[in-house]
Parts: C-alpha cells; sequence; structure tokens
C-alpha cells in the first residue's frame, strides 16, 4: 500500500506564469459552470469548512479578471459577492461558542459549519480565513469594484478582525498557523484602510504576532518555532506556518517575520529526509499539506540557499483544494492568489553547510532530534523510523529491556568531510539503571550511497544488542510505499523481529496500518483532535532491526556496526584501539576513521579523522 498524503516533492511544481495562467483558466471554467443563480460558488459537496470557500473562488475570479480582462468574470465576481455578504455573514453569536469575551458583540464572523450549534470551535479560523480571502478580492478586485462596494467589503473586514481580536480569545486553538494567518490578515487589511485606521490594526497585528505567538514560541532541535496545536511543529501545519510568515515579510517588509521565517526554514531543512518524506506532528503525522505550503518553502528555500521544495506533499492538492471527485473547492484560495503574486522561484539544490541535527549526502540523511538520537533514517529509498522496546524509543544499544539512547549530560557533536566522505560523530553520557555513567559514541558515515554507523560503550554486562531502527516506507516511483524491510547488514548477526502479542501499542510494520493511524489510536482524544506524537510515545513494542556486538571488538568494548544500503560483499569491519586506549580505530570496505576520547581533547571535544 502507499502512503495516502506524502506524494511528490514541491519543488517538482512549475512555478511560471504560463503554468499559473493554465491554473487559473482551468479555476475559471469550473467556476462558470458551478456559479448558482444566486451567486454561489462553493462545492456541492462542502459542509465543514464552508464559511470562506465560494469567497475564495470568487477571489480566483477576480485574479483571473485583473490578469486577462476575460468579459464573463466582472458579473461572477460581483454576484458571488452578493451572495457572500447576503448568505455567508453572521452576526449573531453561534450557540455553543466557548471562546467568546464579548456577548451579542454584533461583529461578523464565518461559520465552520453553517447549522447553528453545529460544531461551533471552527469558527476562529473560518473567520480568519474568510478575512483573507475579503482582503485579497479587495486588492486584486480594482476592475471590478465600485467605491460603494469597496467600503463594504472593508467594513466587513474590519468587523472580521475586530470579532478575531476583541470579541474572542486570540488563537484559541493554539495553532500558530492560524494565529499567524490573522496577523497576514491585519497587516493586509491595513494598507486598505484609511490612516490613522490603517496604522491602529497594523500596529495591533504587530503586537499580537510579538506578545502572543512569538513569546510562547517552543524550542525543539536548537531551533525556537511557532507553537502549533500545542506541539513544537507539525508537518502539515508548520509548513503552512511557513507560508504565512512569508507573505506577512511581503506585505510588512518586518524583519521579524524574516528572521523566525528562515529559523522554521533551517528546521525544517533539517529534519526532512533528501527524499522529502518526514513524519510527526501534534495535529497530523503524516497528512502533508501541498499548494498551502508552497509560498513558504519556495519564499524562504530561496531566502537560506536550500531545496527545502523537496518535501513531499498531496500532489492532489497541488495547486489549490479539491474535494474527493477532484473537482476545485475555494478552501485556503489566498495561498494560490500569493503564490502567483510572488515572483520568487524554487531553489533546488541543498544547502552544502554543516547541521547539527542532520547528516545528509547525495540519496542518503540522517535526522537527528533534540537529543541527537537519529528521529529519521533515509537510505537507498527505504525510511526507517526509531524502533520502540519497552515503551522505549530510539535507536542505540539494549540490554535486559533497556535502551541505552538518553543522554544524562551534554551531547558533542563532530562533523567531518573527506575525500567523497560525511560523518558525523555523537558523543553520549547515558545511565543504565545500574546508576553507572558511561559514554556511547555513535559513528555515521556516507558516501552518499551507503550509510555505515558504528555504535561504541564501555563493556556491558550480559547480551546486549543493538536497537538498529524500524523499516517503515521506500520510494516507489513518485509515491512512498509502506514497507517492512529494508537492504541492511551488521557486522554481527542480524534479526528483523516483530512484535507478539495483540493491540494498539504493539506496531507491526507488516500490517497496513500507518504510523499516523497507529499513533491516533493511542492519542487521548479523537483522530484529528488528539496528539499522534504523544500517541505514538505510548508505543510499547514495535517491528525493529536488532545487531548482535561484532566480532572482534576490543576486550574493553561492545562495538555495533550496522551498514544501510547497497554495499560490495559481506560486511565485516575492523575494530582496534590505540596504546593509550583513547582511541578507537574503524575499518569498513569503503573508509577508516579513528575515533577519539573527548577527555583527550584539549576542548574536551571528540575526535574524529576520516580517510577513505
Amino acid at each position: 500500500m502507499h502512503l495516502l498524503h506524502q506524494r511528490g516533492p514541491l519543488h517538482d511544481l512549475p512555478d511560471t506564469q504560463e503554468a499559473y495562467d493554465a491554473v487559473l483558466a482551468d479555476v475559471v471554467e469550473q467556476a462558470l459552470r458551478r456559479i448558482t443563480p444566486d451567486g454561489n460558488l462553493e462545492h456541492p459537496d462542502c459542509h465543514d469548512d464552508i464559511g470562506d470557500t465560494s469567497l475564495g473562488i470568487t477571489s480566483l475570479l477576480a485574479l483571473a479578471n485583473q490578469r486577462t480582462q476575460d468579459p464573463r468574470l466582472s458579473e461572477a465576481v460581483l454576484r458571488s459577492l452578493r451572495f457572500h455578504l447576503r448568505e455567508r455573514v453572521f452576526t449573531e453569536d453561534n450557540p455553543g461558542y466557548p471562546n467568546l469575551k464579548v456577548r451579542n458583540s454584533g461583529l461578523p464572523y464565518a461559520r465552520y459549519v453553517l447549522e447553528a450549534g453545529a460544531h461551533p470551535i471552527g469558527d476562529w479560523p473560518s473567520t480568519v480565513w474568510a478575512l483573507l480571502q475579503l482582503v485579497n478580492v479587495v486588492e486584486v478586485g480594482d476592475r471590478v469594484l465600485d467605491d460603494e462596494l469597496r467600503y463594504e467589503l472593508g467594513e466587513l473586514a474590519l468587523g472580521y478582525w475586530r470579532w478575531l481580536t476583541e470579541a474572542t480569545f486570540f488563537n484559541p486553538q493554539e495553532a500558530g498557523n492560524q494565529a499567524i494567518g490573522c496577523v497576514v490578515g491585519g497587516l493586509m487589511l491595513a494598507r486598505q484602510l484609511p490612516g490613522g485606521e490603517g496604522k491602529e490594526v497594523r500596529e495591533r497585528a504587530l503586537s499580537l504576532y510579538r506578545d502572543e505567538i512569538r513569546a510562547h514560541r517552543v524550542r525543539d532541535r536548537g531551533a525556537l518555532l511557532p507553537p502549533e496545536h500545542g506541539g513544537a511543529y507539525d508537518n502539515n501545519y508548520g509548513p503552512i506556518s511557513l507560508s504565512f510568515l512569508a507573505q506577512a515579510h511581503i506585505v510588512s517588509g518586518e524583519d521579524v517575520f524574516a528572521e523566525d521565517g528562515e529559523a522554521l526554514a533551517r528546521y525544517i531543512d533539517a529534519r526532512l529526509t533528501n527524499g522529502g518524506f518526514d513524519n510527526g506532528g501534534p495535529r497530523y503525522s503524516e497528512q502533508h499539506s501541498a499548494f498551502e505550503s508552497v509560498l513558504g518553502l519556495r519564499y524562504f528555500g530561496s531566502r537560506i540557499g536550500s531545496d527545502i521544495g523537496r518535501y513531499r506533499g498531496d500532489s492532489r492538492w497541488a495547486r489549490h483544494a479539491v474535494k474527493p471527485d477532484g473537482r476545485v473547492d475555494g478552501h485556503f484560495a489566498w495561498m494560490l492568489v500569493w503564490q502567483i503574486q510572488d515572483s520568487t522561484r524554487w531553489h533546488r539544490t541543498p544547502a552544502t553547510g554543516t547541521v547539527r541535527h542532520q547528516l545528509r549526502a547525495g540519496a542518503v540523511s540522517v535526522a537527528f532530534d533534540s537529543k541527537m538520537t537519529p528521529s529519521l533514517i533515509e537510505a537507498d529509498g527505504t525510511y526507517y523510523l526509531p524502533a520502540a522496546v519497552n515503551r522505549q524509543h530510539g535507536f542505540g544499544p539494549v540490554l535486559d529491556g533497556f535502551l541505552f539512547c538518553r543522554p544524562m549530560g551534554e551531547v558533542r557533536v563532530r562533523d567531518v568531510r573527506a575525500e567523497g566522505l560525511t560523518a558525523k560523530l555523537v558523543t553520549k553520557p547515558v545511565v543504565g539503571r545500574d546508576h553507572v555513567l558511561r559514554h556511547i559514541q555513535s559513528l555515521y558515515v556516507t558516501d552518499g550511497t551507503t550509510l555505515w554507523t558504528t555504535v561504541a560503550v564501555e563493556r556491558l554486562d550480559g547480551e546486549p544488542y543493538l536497537l538498529a531502527g524500524l523499516p517503515y516506507a521506500a520510494d516507489e516511483g513518485d509515491r512512498v510505499r509502506r514497507t517492512a524491510e529494508g537492504e541492511v547488514a551488521a557486522a554481527g548477526a542480524l534479526r528483523l523481529t516483530h512484535p507478539t502479542g495483540q493491540g494498539a501499542d504493539r506496531f507491526d510494520a507488516r500490517s497496513e496500518l500507518t504510523q499516523q493511524e497507529a499513533a491516533f489510536d493511542l492519542a487521548a482524544d479523537p483522530r484529528g483532535y488528539g496528539n499522534p506524537d504523544e500517541g505514538w510515545g505510548h508505543l510499547v513494542t514495535s517491528t525493529a532491526l536488532e545487531a548482535d556486538p561484532a566480532p572482534g571488538a576490543p576486550e574493553n568494548l561492545h562495538v555495533f556496526a550496522v551498514r544501510y544500503g547497497p554495499g560490495e560483499g559481506e560486511f565485516t569491519p575492523a575494530f582496534e584501539t590505540g596504546e593509550d586506549g583513547r582511541t578507537l580505530t574503524v575499518r569498513t570496505e569503503a573508509f577508516t576513521a579513528v575515533i577519539g576520547d573527548p577527555a583527550g581533547d584539549a576542548d574536551a571535544e571528540p575526535e574524529l579523522t576520516l580517510r577513505a
């Protein structure tokens, strides 16, 4: 089976104006066939996320009219605007809406679901989306709008803004993308309002960003990130936040949006595999966005000089939202408007610098979490997740059910490039159940095709093994398919084990259950509201690669060696320690590496030399 949402890299999308003209032309023809006598442009199957959808199509028609002056469009834009003003603007409180600060304010808002009291929790983001659609219509509708209608739309947009920032709690779902989107709406609205009024809205938008979003950023892997549904990063909504930061910088010119966008872009670059696969998040774990992410990935990829557009998106939403029948939906249409207006082109080559939380070369990549344990390994087009044993997750030595990968002290990293090889040495102090402090040194070396890992630790009593990952997915053309195997070799005996027993907390990679589905099964709340990262953390055991210690290791060490991806013949690395006992030499068919004890370095840093 293929993963549903992770398809082709987004930077494979053409970014020329001719390509966007073709997209707009298709939207126009669909919209003109769909529009009802009363001006409704909603998809007939639209039920939720509906408050902005007709208006979104209107904005695309207005943009097409601005670009092509198609004589059919002016009347359609005006008729659909009248429909929104008449049928989709609500001023009476929605029964059951929990986030009001002012009752019966009379301010306008948009509904997530049209029926009164039906799922009102989504009214806040729906109103953000409606505000963004509306300010886009005003900005691109110059050929259609007369002064009276322009004033009416401006008053409605100001009403939406006031409902979002005065009548309700700001950002009630703790969703960074929604909150930054609201700020963007305020910044765009401010440009359309007269002097003092516009300045007041702009200053309010900037203060909301500073005090309600930026001040509450969450740290992950050395970066400060806008919180998303209570977590640091979500692989569906995080890149959408990046798009909002791009638009905020384009609209306002404020350096803070560029700085925060570049920080988020570098974070995405570090966690993303070479092939664009990623997983994890507090709202969705594998449900990638698509056109909603393009603006941010393209804009900030160019600013940081890296190919973050390799991010795999859902190609069914490549240019705009669609329903299951493939027909256009107006939801999030402002992102397509902004993409067309922005002249940035895709940066399609990798950055060249070293990154603490990433090892990447050619078709091999390792993304590391905040504790410098691999969060995702990619080799030969196969993706390996951290495996689980006895409720512990990661890559590392295991003894009597205890996984040695959680640091107790400073984690030190050394990066080396030599003779076509790229390497990273990670040194961790860890404490076992016996309370003894041990140093684990993990060496990762790649030539861009194969990944070699060597893990050394002071000799353990008993029979340890290396937890070496959970084979989970593999590239197959322009799709990603589930898998339970990969091309892996080890110096010691290698096993692929599967959980025994039944239950959602035992993940068998041979099943058709995806990681996201399993994570939601284990989350505290229903799918779409629970935290899949937290749910996945409840996993007891999983399919796992287990490697025994390598033969021929020095007597005072347990050494584990695993090769991911293609290799020449049997994998038989050799190891020896230096005369002073402070170095470990590792020899494989591809390289020789010398790992130094950090105690022997003047700066207490681990030493690493490497040659092909």
